[in-house]
């Protein structure tokens, strides 16, 4: 099919021709998206200004902003954001670290590195549920492994730790499990970066006599700030929607003390059928996560100096 487009040059024509071509291509990713996405989130922003009542045909009482006062002057909605920002800064710093660190020592020529490669990257695709009941297990009652290995054996701890039943304490398998689960996600994406990079600056670096932590500091992490800052975005939404795990191992208890935001917002509106309430948390997450994607792309991004 042949598309006129007067008053434009030949190029222009022929570059939008080649736009419209793709749209066909397009469509289907669009229009699920839409469906599934946009439409529900949408949604899901109309009902937080609701009192919201599942039973179908039932009149939906407007409530205005009342929804997000409730949610700023709540008291475990604070301790849910402290939880689940501590847990962000906490678990984010770690994986990072560690999964740089295993894909430095797997760029290397090292034997085996495909076993090791898929030995690291194993906890990636075990169930967060699985997960969650193998740290529970390893952090249950006074019996359980942690406490007689750091408090029987070793003699670490002066007496067993009931780990789960404290809001402190707690935090501990929380985070553990957390970055024992991201590390092999981001050896895979530091190793796709660190196989980018051209083998001769580092041949030129150690002809200058650059020892590996200058080497590192000038050469390997300013050419990974791309990969470096795309790995913040993702673990910081990924930090901040944590929630199967807490819920498998506290419920959020005691007394609430070990509530993140998405079990809060979860238990308001599967627990209690406080759905208004449950989806203005929810846009409330949205608006803290979008806002520190957009400090994070500010302070991180610039030009890549070597």
């Amino acid at each position: 099919m042949h598309i006129s487009l007067p008053g434009r040059s030949a190029s222009d024509r022929r570059r939008i021709r080649s736009s419209l071509e793709v749209v066909p291509f397009l469509l289907p990713g669009a229009l699920l998206f839409v469906i599934f996405v946009f439409w529900p989130m949408v949604q899901g922003i109309r009902v937080a200004f609701y009192n919201w009542n599942i039973m179908p045909g039932a009149e939906q009482q407007f409530v205005g902003l009342d929804n997000f006062r409730r949610a700023l002057t709540d008291p475990v909605v604070r301790t849910a954001f402290f939880n689940t920002f501590f847990y962000t800064v906490v678990t984010v710093p770690g994986q990072m670290i560690l999964g740089m660190a295993v894909a430095l020592a797997l760029n290397s020529a090292i034997r085996g590195k495909v076993a090791w490669r898929a030995l690291y990257y194993l906890p990636v695709l075990t169930s967060w549920v699985v997960a969650s009941f193998i740290f529970k297990y390893l952090f249950g009652g006074s019996g359980a492994p942690v406490n007689y290995i750091f408090s029987d054996l070793l003699h670490l701890l002066p007496e067993n730790v009931n780990w789960l039943q404290n809001r402190w304490t707690a935090q501990v398998p929380i985070t553990l499990l957390g970055i024992w689960k991201g590390i092999g996600w981001n050896m895979v994406m530091f190793l796709a970066g660190l196989q980018s990079i051209p083998k001769e600056m580092y041949e030129a670096a150690a002809i200058d006599g650059a020892n590996r932590w200058q080497t590192f500091a000038r050469i390997t992490l300013p050419l990974l700030r791309p990969v470096l800052l795309f790995v913040l975005v993702m673990l910081t939404i990924g930090g901040f929607g944590v929630g199967i795990s807490v819920q498998l191992l506290t419920n959020g208890g005691p007394m609430n003390q070990t509530q993140v935001l998405v079990t809060y917002m979860y238990d308001q509106g599967f627990k209690y059928f406080d759905f208004g309430y449950g989806a203005a948390i929810a846009v409330l997450l949205s608006l803290i996560l979008l806002g520190l994607s957009l400090v994070q792309f500010k302070f991180v991004r610039g030009k890549v100096e070597v």
